[in-house]
């Protein structure tokens, strides 16, 4: 494949397959308000400060300083490259002249600056004006030969939703064509780009994240429409641990390395506690640990783990523990998920929490895509060495929904930790159960746990009561614990 033009935006290039070819010319469209100019200035104002020349030409009555001054919020922008490396320019008297005239003026301004890229924003005012099907085809044609001959390429924006568009001439006289888009969902408007087409380039196909910030434009590729970085290779031996030798005994010494795990239990039970010991131990073991909250903030969790002995905030004054809060209800799934795995690898972090699956699951707008979305984040936290629990609310366990089969979350579930109460002689009783272990040993008996201010312990085994997973437990000895 020939070179390409870099945008300067590392999730654009992702989006294009490494970048724009050389040569080529491409549309970017969208209703008014998508980002379509703030993206076509910021690929122009960082190539300009590469070094590169670039033309920005607009083609309204408006002056151009309007267009600069909108942009000199932004991160990107810097003055000093106008008129230097920038230069920018009023096409729309010449566009009254006529097609050949515009054209003539653009390809001889690039050849003049030696420019690497143009930026015309505004097609749909050049099709306004002249309101002539032919001479639009026949300009944009003309247009791109002479670009690629100045080895140039052409960066055009328009206002049309994507499918009248498609309709247009102008689609099919370009190389390439990228849609922004801005969809309402409930209360939320959701910004979403696509590349549609780029010719003779592979790229990411489908709908992807967009957001806009301080310093500009950022797309976030969907998680499984992307190739995995690494070898996907077997995990090695050893256990990570939870801290609790009763607890990790069950489990030949812990969560099997590289591993994915589902913490499940009913409300309060203790499973951000359980949860916030696995961190902890990781810490504890020189072992960085990135624990995400759906629920609890930093300051909560410290409380709540300082009641029973945890020493939470040492590991994190330490840097061995990371905390990550997240609002369930604004965050979307790739956001979260693309913000942890950087954060992972920041850290260089061997162990991930995730408290509260639901939150995470849900946020994945398109319920058809989870299972796939979930699949590929775990392998890339195979991947990436990381062993990984994630907890779940479930509000009754028992008979047939122990089957988790049918749920996309399934696929996180190599291991599946049970929690839950039950009801005794007229006592609530905490209990855990190691249900599932993929490829692993594990005990499957029944033990009682407990939370009090000296900390989370699990007790003897079940053995006084049975049908303890059917919600009718039964006693057949003097107390629930005996080993007798």
């Amino acid at each position: 494949m020939g070179p390409l033009f870099e945008s300067g935006i590392p999730s654009f290039d992702t989006l294009l397959g490494g970048g724009i070819p050389r040569r080529q010319s491409v549309i970017v469209t969208g209703d008014p308000g998508c980002g379509k100019t703030l993206l076509c200035s910021q690929v122009a104002f960082l190539a300009a400060a590469r070094g590169l020349p670039v033309v920005l030409a607009t083609v309204t009555s408006e002056p151009h300083d309007k267009l600069v001054t909108e942009l000199s919020g932004f991160s990107f922008f810097q003055r000093e490259l106008l008129d230097e490396k920038l230069f920018v320019m009023s096409a729309y008297s010449t566009l009254k002249q006529g097609a050949r005239e515009t054209r003539d003026l653009l390809v001889q301004t690039v050849r003049k600056r030696g420019a690497k890229l143009l930026f015309i924003d505004g097609l749909r005012a050049i099709r306004d004006l002249w309101q002539d099907e032919a001479k639009l085809r026949e300009f944009l044609y003309e247009l791109g030969i002479g670009l690629a001959a100045a080895d140039c390429v052409g960066l055009f924006t328009t206002e049309y939703p994507l499918e009248k568009l498609l309709a247009l001439p102008e689609a099919t006289t370009v190389d390439g064509v990228v849609s922004l888009s801005v969809n309402k969902r409930a209360a939320r408007r959701l910004r979403r780009v696509e590349v549609v087409k780029l010719r003779g380039r592979p790229h990411l196909t489908g709908e992807h994240q967009m957001q806009i910030g301080t310093d500009g434009v950022r797309f976030i590729p969907r998680l499984e429409s992307q190739e995995p970085g690494g070898e996907d290779v077997a995990p090695p031996e050893g256990r990570a641990g939870f801290g609790l030798p009763e607890l990790d005994v069950l489990m030949e010494g812990g969560l099997p390395l590289h591993s994915t795990t589902m913490l499940a239990g009913s409300m309060g039970i203790g499973k951000t506690l359980l949860a916030a010991h696995f961190a902890v131990e990781g810490a504890r073991h020189a072992e960085p640990s990135l624990f995400v909250s759906y629920f609890d903030s930093p300051a909560a969790l410290n409380a709540r783990a300082r009641r029973i002995g945890l020493d939470v905030e040492r590991h994190v004054r330490a840097g061995l523990l990371t905390y990550l809060h997240v609002r369930p209800v604004e965050a979307e799934a790739d956001f979260v998920v693309d913000k942890v795995l950087m954060e992972l690898q920041r850290l260089g972090a061997k162990r991930l929490v995730i408290d509260g699956l639901t939150g995470l699951e849900l946020s994945i707008e398109d319920p058809e895509r989870r299972r796939n979305f979930l699949a590929a984040l775990a392998l890339r936290l195979r991947q990436a060495g990381v062993t990984a629990l994630f907890t779940r609310e479930v509000p009754k366990i028992a008979g047939t929904e122990l089957d988790f089969s049918d749920a996309p979350i399934a696929i996180l579930g190599e291991n599946l930790l049970l929690l839950r109460y039950v009801e005794l002689r007229g006592r609530i009783h905490r209990i855990l159960s190691v249900l599932k272990m993929r490829d692993s040993k594990y005990d499957n008996q029944l033990r009682e746990f407990e939370i009090a201010d000296s900390g989370m312990k699990v007790l003897s085994p079940l053995r006084s009561a049975e049908g303890l997973l059917t919600g009718q437990a039964r006693p057949i000895g003097a107390s629930i614990g005996s080993t007798e």
